[in-house]
């Protein structure tokens, strides 16, 4: 992709490209089945997008995810970090 695009993204989001590129190149395979998995995903997206979350709210996505089989994507977690509780 353009690296243009990505910069732009970088600058107007705070969000490094290649830490998202990263998390999506690893999720590719990941079992969301797994509660440990999911954690260290959503742990992750938490530490990306530089919004701590509590663990209160944690375990919710991750509950949600791992037993309603809710896609699992940077999009679905943080929309659910945006979430009021």
């Amino acid at each position: 992709m353009d690296n243009l695009f990505f910069k732009n993204i970088e600058k107007k989001t705070g969000v490094n490209m290649n830490e998202i590129l990263q998390l999506a190149s690893s999720l590719q395979n990941a079992n969301f089945k797994d509660e440990k998995t999911v954690r260290e995903v959503v742990r992750r997206v938490s530490q990306i997008a530089n919004r701590p979350i509590k663990k209160e709210l944690e375990d919710k996505i991750v509950k949600t995810i791992v037993n309603d089989g809710r896609k699992l994507d940077f999009n679905t977690i943080s929309k659910m970090m945006n979430e009021k509780k």
